[in-house]
């Protein structure tokens, strides 16, 4: 039976983060459902569309092998709720720092409650990737400052064309 694991988020935009954590959510996983947070209550960036095109190519990045194990989904509830609609027995969650830590325990702990044949998985960012965060990419490029050591290449076109306009 194939490991599945999900791994939710807004990805608004995708970062080097966020590839740095699937990169190791594929190494404990065959498959994994990068699922697009959609909550009314926020205003993305980006489309859901172009968020979605931003993870397959973020997968593809990692050669056709692991893009092959990568599938893009959307949510607009619990994540909890989205792992178990895809199948999913584990659940990934990328950890930065301790203030991570603490608000992950927690969320774990009731997602344990509400689901406990779904294991919560912490993959730490590596130390070149841990000081970023899709808001601070989103705030520099806002102020047209360089963003490409923080994100692929593609995203930093893309977020560079959104505040050109």
């Amino acid at each position: 039976m194939a490991r599945i694991a999900l791994y939710p988020g807004s990805f608004d935009p995708v970062t080097n983060g966020h590839l740095d954590i699937l990169a190791g959510a594929l190494t404990i996983a065959d498959q994994v459902v990068v699922a697009i947070g959609t909550h009314a209550t926020k205003t993305p960036l980006f489309s859901l569309e172009e968020r979605s095109a931003m993870v397959d190519v973020m997968a593809k990045s990692l050669g056709r092998k692991a893009a092959g194990r990568v599938k893009t989904s959307s949510f607009d509830g619990l994540a909890i709720a989205a792992a178990k609609a895809v199948g999913a027995t584990i659940l990934i969650r990328g950890l930065r720092d301790a203030s991570d830590f603490d608000y992950e325990m927690q969320m774990a702990g009731m997602n344990g409650e509400l689901a406990q044949d779904i294991q919560t998985v912490f993959l730490p960012s590596s130390p070149q990737t841990r000081h970023i965060t899709a808001t601070l990419v989103r705030q520099i490029a806002s102020m047209k400052g360089d963003v490409t050591s923080f994100v692929p290449a593609g995203v930093a076109r893309q977020l560079a064309a959104k505040f050109r306009r």
